[in-house]
C-alpha cells in the first residue's frame, strides 16, 4: 500500500512539472529559433535612379557592381538626395534577370525595393547561466542566403555570438522583451549587438 501511495505521489509530482519549467539548451534553442525577431529575414534595400555617394559607395552597392548587376553614371543630385556627388544607378540586363523574381509585384515601377536576402540559422547554444528566475543564454547564429543576391552579400559564412535574457514565469521560460546592456538583453538587442566570431 505504501509503495502504491509513493508511486502515485511521484507520478503526481512528475506531471506537475512541465518541460518548460527546466531551462535546458534544447528549450533555449526552441525559444530563440521560434522567436519572431529571430525568424525575420535580412532585408536589402535597392535604390535605382539618383543615389548619393554615401549609398553608392557602400559595400553592398560595390558587390552589386562587381557582379555586373548595376551600372552608374554621374548625375546632378535632386534636392532630396544628399551628400553630393550623385550617381544615376540602373540595373543591367543581368541585374534585371537576377532581381526580377525577387521584387514583389506591388513594387514594380518604383525606384526603391526591399529584397529578402537571408534568414538566420541557430548554430548552437554555447552557455546557459541561471540565477533564480532569470537566465542568460549565449548562442551562435549565422545568416543563410535565400537567393543569389543573399549569397553575394553574405559571403564567407560569418558566425555571430549573441546573448539573450530569459525569465521564468508560472507557465515556463520566456524571452525577455526589455533592454539592458549585454546581460539580460532582449533577443532583438542580442541580434543587433552580435559579435562576429573570428
Amino acid at each position: 500500500m505504501r509503495k502504491l501511495c509513493f508511486i502515485a505521489a511521484v507520478l503526481c509530482l512528475a506531471t506537475a512539472c512541465s518541460p518548460r519549467d527546466f531551462l535546458t539548451r534544447r528549450l533555449a534553442s526552441a525559444l530563440i529559433a521560434g522567436a519572431d525577431n529571430f525568424t525575420a529575414p535580412q532585408q536589402f534595400w535597392l535604390r535605382i535612379g539618383p543615389v548619393s555617394t554615401r549609398d553608392f559607395s557602400s559595400p553592398q552597392y560595390l558587390v552589386l557592381q562587381r557582379r555586373g548587376w548595376i551600372v552608374s553614371s554621374p548625375t546632378p543630385c535632386p534636392p532630396a538626395v544628399t551628400p553630393a556627388p550623385c550617381y544615376e544607378v540602373a540595373l543591367t540586363p543581368l541585374g534585371v534577370d537576377t532581381f526580377h523574381d525577387l521584387i514583389r509585384g506591388t513594387e514594380t515601377g518604383k525606384e526603391y525595393f526591399s529584397i529578402r536576402t537571408a534568414r538566420r540559422e541557430l548554430v548552437s547554444i554555447t552557455g546557459v547561466s541561471k540565477h533564480d528566475n532569470l537566465a542568460d543564454v549565449e548562442f551562435i547564429w549565422k545568416w543563410v542566403p535565400l537567393n543569389e543576391v543573399g549569397s553575394a552579400l553574405n559571403v564567407g559564412g560569418l558566425q555571430y555570438k549573441s546573448m539573450v535574457a530569459l525569465k521564468h514565469y508560472d507557465d515556463g521560460w520566456r524571452l525577455m522583451e526589455t533592454t539592458t546592456p549585454k546581460s539580460n538583453q532582449s533577443l532583438d538587442d542580442a541580434l543587433k549587438n552580435a559579435d562576429p566570431i573570428p
